[in-house]
């Protein structure tokens, strides 16, 4: 039986599709990938097979954000990598049964391109950026295409707005980008050694930060450095209990312990290696009693345990989100996590998401930063405000991302679509 292609572009993306691929494998669907940005580790972690070589790029996918960043595409030859990448897809264009989609137009392009029936999770697009979905040229005439067999969204809104400019159906199923978090609440749950039972700050005497420098490099290292600025700023004693706040960083392997203690030192910060003699005791960075702990590749596992989350990260952040956990961002040079994706993002997911005003990466931007992660650590302390925020951030997370399980949905509609005849297509 010939397999389904996961075609996904980024690393949100390569998430949702790994989740994906799982949920079809144990239904005994045969699964390979096409990553177009990046290694795919999401999908390469699952043990979903992942076609020809591939590459990073410096601006992680997202050098059409800026001019600078088109330059460095195109300098490096991403354009050149992808349509190679387009290229190898065509020629093997008749070994799939399905082609799925997951991203925004690049992928929807690329099925489109092997002229097989194809589904679509838009998951790069939602009417909640401006109210009406304006969908870049020609991805609305391609989900039109009768070939295209399904199409679903991130959220509600969107499913509604797109029902009615395309005069199709699209469903919205939920975001299997959020399902990896459940192996993280789960651990958290079982109570392993190093982390904090979930539940808010009421739960611990201390409240948790989680921080979150984003998963591109080189980007992330520069977004930790600029994260520490916010850290060393932030007044010691916070919460009803008067306690530090315990903060802890979810890192990707990529970025390695030798690269984090040199961008660390010169502000201050020293590395300490972690010491498991008396126990689970992590990494961490140190200054003037203040402690970063460091945790690699325990991402879901660090986002649950906390009451908060510092960000500079995309689909980190709505994960927290999805989680009811207040975010805060921090905006940085790129390219990335900049002042337009971070105002972009508060669009979408809504006021559980802040941020404080100023340029990138000066002390008064750092400090207002401080100041304000200092008042949401008292806010969710109080006994009264505390609960009532937490029950806005539960609403929030419905409207905007919906439940975990979206993968399962969403791979049982594609079994459905995989067992039902194919269509006599035409008008492609």
């Amino acid at each position: 039986m010939k397999p389904v292609l996961l075609l996904s572009n980024g690393h949100g993306e390569d998430l949702s599709g790994a989740a994906l691929g799982s949920q079809l494998r144990q239904r005994g669907v045969a699964v390979q990938a096409l990553p177009l940005v990046g290694h795919g580790q999401a999908y390469r972690q699952a043990g979903i097979p992942v076609l020809g070589p591939t590459r990073d790029f410096s601006t992680g996918g997202l050098g059409y954000t800026s001019l600078a960043g088109r330059l460095t595409d195109l300098r490096e030859g991403q354009f050149t990598y992808v349509l190679r990448l387009l290229g190898r897809l065509w020629r093997r264009r008749l070994r799939y049964r399905l082609v799925v989609a997951v991203g925004d137009l690049v992928p929807v392009l690329g099925a489109w391109l092997t002229g097989q029936e194809s589904a679509v999770y838009l998951v790069a697009y939602s009417s909640h950026y401006e109210g009406r979905l304006r969908l870049p040229w020609p991805c609305g005439w391609l989900l039109q295409r009768p070939r295209v067999r399904a199409v679903w969204s991130r959220d509600q809104l969107t499913a509604k707005d797109l029902s009615e400019q395309l005069g199709r159906p699209v469903d919205f199923l939920g975001n299997p980008f959020l399902d990896p978090l459940l192996e993280g609440i789960e651990a958290t749950a079982a109570g392993r050694p190093g982390e904090e039972p979930s539940g808010g700050a009421t739960a611990a005497s201390r409240p948790v930060v989680a921080v979150l420098p984003g998963s591109r490099l080189p980007e992330a290292l520069g977004n930790l450095t600029l994260l520490l600025g916010v850290l060393e700023r932030l007044p010691a004693a916070n919460g009803g209990s008067g306690e530090a706040a315990i903060l802890r960083a979810a890192l990707v392997a990529a970025l390695k312990p030798t690269a984090i203690a040199a961008a660390a030192a010169p502000l201050g910060w020293r590395f300490v290696q972690g010491d498991g003699a008396a126990g689970p005791e992590p990494a961490a960075l140190q200054r003037q009693g203040r402690r970063l702990e460091l945790h690699w590749n325990r991402f879901a596992t660090v986002l649950a345990s906390s009451d908060l989350v510092l960000a500079m990260s995309g689909t980190a952040s709505e994960q927290a989100v999805a989680l009811a956990r207040p975010v805060l961002q921090l905006a940085g040079p790129g390219p990335q996590f900049t002042e337009g994706f971070a105002e972009a993002q508060r669009r979408l997911l809504g006021p559980g998401v802040q941020c404080a005003g100023g340029p990138v990466g000066q002390d008064n931007t750092l400090a207002a930063t401080a100041r304000m992660l200092g008042s949401m650590l008292d806010r969710l302390a109080d006994p009264v405000a505390g609960p009532t925020w937490r029950r806005e951030l539960e609403a929030i997370a419905a409207e905007r991302l919906g439940a975990t399980g979206g993968s399962d949905r969403i791979a049982a509609a594609i079994q459905t679509i995989l067992n039902s005849p194919k269509r006599a297509l035409q008008g492609d």
